[in-house]
């Protein structure tokens, strides 16, 4: 969630800048494409087609039907010196022929130890299995111990049926429409009777969750809407937006919803109908982000209009803009914030229960000018998120690692058992945020709203804490860039920009110490990479033998400290935390365990930046 690059203040630019790359480029660097595509890598191309290992890397520019298709997805390098060219590769060398060693060898450990502490025969086995439930798997117990998950996990079929229908009766609301009145300027069919069948849908769909509870949803976004109608392009905006939204957010959280029965005695009835989900207040979380990216954006139009740089009218623009960044930040015409866009942004339902975020400026422009998805890709993103939910199967099915964690049964755990329960904990958080994202971005994508995607890297394939918080969450992290990190300074004001973020993003995910803990220790541990870019840098010392193995070393301490923060955050806490590292270094044992550690984390980053400039080598550059 972290944005990493130079921003100007609200009210000169609300475009991001790039910062030098003298000073800012860390290892791997940004480079162009070079010859170093055939004759290295025939295996590679033999098992993973003609992206070779780079078909792994999930894809952030969404394919087009009738767009030339490539496998490459093209960078631009033109400001990039030549001293950042990617380097031929080495993974037939010498080195890398070891480092293979090392993964056939430890990938599987880390793999058996958590099955190994999941077996009954286990000494800790009786200390949390009461969190496990009968599973499906080769009659194996399932850990239902995470509670998050579980909700999701459970409401699949009915959610999957409600994406059918909802597509389903997408598809024929358009062809019961005349095309030849919705014609555009270019001749182009925009999709007939798209509005009207959102305004049904989305009013069953929504008080279907919810219930009566929707008087509350709907007031917050009214009071929102007046405040933005009122105050656009005013300098009361943004101050009043934010103070509305998050105001509201702590309240609804505070007193759980708001009770109609805490509201007045005579509306107690009201509770007894609040639907399938009725506690509203945990998905207005999403819906906030949503309130102030309509707010903003309809006050930065605003002053663009009275600056005389207004957009054309998202529903008469004869071709939908392609650039993401473009439709997102570029305003629409004024009349295109109206009460209906907004509510239709607001609650759009594949998108409403989790996201991912999109900007209404974005959202709108798609809705009237849609984008026509590849159907070949989003059956292969389909395919790719069904991969994963079995994979979560498999981790709750044979590794425990949760209900260990919350029964606090690590205790007597040798230091790599302590090690392996920390890092399948962080796995399962991965894999519990990106599979519900995947699921609803898939929704979208097969209803032609293309929605960024929230996770771009494997949690375990991340050496940079200023990379890993663009990869991960990534449509909160452009969320976060656009309406906090430009508007404050961005890298101008980088330190306090940083802490500001993320004590915003704690305190929103959770009113609670454990998070805002987590958010100061991750702006803590960002600081030396921030440091050693500015004085290590690939331009200077690219060329020299020990500067990879030296940013590698980084990379190890980097994530250590990442590790350290997640599991404060989001697994064990800070006395969890604080007791594995107490484990891990009380003895010798625990510090000769460390130093291996860190050795095959070493292996590990080396491979990272291979994978990387792999990428490079093909047109792929991630910056993180």
């Amino acid at each position: 969630m972290l944005p990493t690059h130079a921003g100007q203040v609200e009210g000169a630019s609300n475009q991001s800048s790039t910062a030098d790359s003298s000073t800012m480029h860390a290892y791997p660097p940004s480079g162009g494409r070079t010859g170093f595509r055939d004759g290295h890598n025939s295996l590679q191309t033999r098992i993973f087609g003609s992206r070779g290992i780079t078909a792994c890397t999930v894809q952030t520019k969404t394919p087009l039907e009738n767009e030339a298709e490539s496998p490459i997805e093209q960078v631009h390098t033109n400001n990039i010196p030549q001293k950042h060219a990617v380097k031929p590769p080495r993974w037939r060398t010498l080195e890398f022929k070891f480092y293979a060693l090392v993964f056939l060898t430890i990938v599987p450990l880390m793999c058996w130890v958590p099955i190994r502490l999941s077996l009954d025969s286990a000494k800790n086995y009786p200390i949390y299995s009461s969190h496990l439930q009968r599973g499906w798997l080769f009659g194996r117990l399932r850990d239902d111990s995470d509670f998050q998950y579980k909700s999701f996990r459970d409401y699949v079929p009915v959610l999957f049926i409600v994406m059918i229908a909802y597509l389903a009766l997408s598809k024929f609301s358009e062809r019961a429409g005349t095309a030849e009145t919705y014609r555009s300027l270019a001749d182009r069919i925009i999709r007939p009777n798209r509005v009207p069948f959102l305004v049904v849908f989305t009013s069953i769909f929504v008080v279907a969750l919810h219930g009566l509870n929707v008087i509350k949803l709907l007031f917050a976004c009214a009071v929102n809407y007046m405040l933005s109608l009122l105050l656009g392009g005013t300098p009361l905006a943004t101050p009043m937006i934010w103070a509305w939204n998050v105001g509201t957010l702590y309240a609804v959280h505070y007193y759980e919803g708001f009770s109609f029965e805490s509201i007045n005695d005579s509306l107690s009835w009201m509770d007894n109908y609040t639907g399938l989900l009725p506690r509203w207040q945990i998905n207005f979380n999403i819906t906030m982000l949503r309130l102030v990216s309509f707010g903003l954006d309809y006050h930065w139009a605003r002053k663009a209009a009275a600056a005389g740089t207004q957009a054309g009218s998202a529903n008469t623009s004869s071709r939908p803009i392609l650039d993401a960044r473009k439709r997102g930040e570029a305003p629409l015409a004024l009349q295109d914030y109206s009460v209906l866009n907004y509510l239709l942004y607001a609650l759009y339902p594949p998108l409403f229960i989790a996201g991912p975020i999109m900007t209404f400026n974005d959202f709108i422009r798609q809705t009237y000018n849609p984008l026509n998805v590849s159907q070949r890709y989003t059956l292969t993103y389909a395919v790719r998120w069904i991969f994963s939910l079995l994979s979560m199967e498999f981790i709750l099915h044979f590794m425990y690692v949760n209900a260990i964690k919350d029964s606090k049964a690590w205790r007597g755990s040798t230091p790599l058992e302590l090690s392996m329960i920390g890092f399948w904990n962080l796995i399962v958080v991965w894999l519990k945020l990106l599979i519900p994202w995947r699921f609803f971005r898939l929704w979208a994508l097969a209803d032609g709203i293309d929605a960024p995607e929230n996770m771009i890297r494997c949690m375990a394939n991340n050496y940079s804490t200023l990379g890993f918080w663009r990869s991960w969450h990534r449509s909160y992290n452009l969320w976060i860039v656009r309406y906090i990190y430009v508007p404050v300074g961005g890298a101008k004001n980088a330190i306090p920009a940083t802490l500001l973020v993320f004590t915003f993003v704690a305190l929103w995910h959770d009113l609670s110490l454990k998070l805002l803990t987590w958010g100061w220790l991750v702006t803590l541990f960002i600081l030396p990479e921030v440091i050693c870019r500015q004085f290590f840098t690939e331009k200077q010392y690219g060329d020299l033998w020990w500067f990879r193995h030296l940013c590698a070393a980084g990379g190890v301490i980097n994530v250590l400290m990442m590790m350290t923060a997640n599991l404060v955050g989001f697994a064990i806490g800070t006395d969890g935390m604080a007791y594995m590292w107490q484990q891990l270094l009380a003895d010798w044992d625990g510090i000769l365990f460390m130093f291996s550690a860190c050795a095959v984390l070493f292996v590990g980053v080396q491979v990272m930046f291979e994978y990387r400039e792999e990428e490079l080598r093909r047109g792929i550059d991630r910056k993180c």
